[in-house]
């Protein structure tokens, strides 16, 4: 990474454990250094302002569209009108095809939907700086084919964003069934409602705590060892 500056990123996260989460995979990315980590859309206002202000813009936030003050889309769009040029990622678990329309038409140059591994982000991120390697020099592009080949680098996934042997169908299976559920599950009890084995379900929350969306915690009955039960960490407001 001699020589190439790096990509400065501000974490906008309003739940504290993912916050901290998502800024040590960016810390982890070659060429990404996070600058700062806010939980509301007017910190992360503020912080941008600060940053500009002594000529030290942010080149990229990770956005939470689901904020305690506000919209991260509003915010997005606040930011454009104020002149700011940072790119944005969105991190998210809103699902709605609206959603992510009105993110494009925002300038959201990736949209990421929770729960993901750090991988995933890694990925992310990595496609972006070729992305900006591409299109960061001066001068003009030498025909389409450049143009479409940088596009193609931001858009393509290059590899799966789940680990080995987890599919995306029933991750999202085991979400909704954890995010309905007020109280913790076992993993015998989300496996009889997806519809899959006790293993399989127990790899898929396994997966969901060490993304940090899910709590794993022993429940106590009248006689035996206790039981690991899990729920939704966020399951008040669904999730960012």
């Amino acid at each position: 990474m001699s020589g190439r500056p790096r990509i400065d990123v501000l974490v906008v996260e309003d739940d504290p454990v993912a916050a901290a989460a998502h800024t040590l995979y960016v810390r982890r990315a070659p060429g990404f250094r996070p600058v700062g980590t806010v939980h509301t859309a007017a910190a992360a206002r503020h912080f941008l302002e600060r940053r500009r202000a002594q000529d030290t813009p942010v080149d990229l936030v990770l956005l939470d569209l689901y904020l305690p003050d506000g919209h991260g889309l509003q915010l997005c769009r606040a930011l454009r009108a104020a002149g700011h040029t940072a790119d944005v990622i969105a991190v998210t678990s809103a699902r709605d095809l609206g959603m992510v329309r009105q993110a494009v038409s925002a300038g959201v140059v990736q949209y990421l939907l929770k729960p993901f591994s750090g991988a995933a982000l890694h990925d992310r991120l990595e496609r972006y700086r070729r992305f900006r390697d591409t299109l960061g020099r001066a001068g003009e592009a030498t025909g389409q084919a450049e143009v479409d080949h940088a596009f193609a680098v931001l858009r393509t996934p290059e590899r799966s964003d789940l680990p080995k042997g987890l599919s995306a169908p029933t991750l999202d299976a085991v979400t909704a069934t954890l995010r309905r559920t007020g109280g913790g599950l076992s993993a015998t009890a989300v496996a009889a409602e997806v519809g899959v084995s006790r293993i399989t379900a127990r790899r898929y929350l396994e997966h969901l705590v060490g993304a940090g969306l899910a709590v794993r915690e022993p429940q106590y009955g009248q006689v035996g060892r206790p039981e690991l039960c899990y729920r939704w960490r966020t399951a008040d407001r669904g999730g960012g």
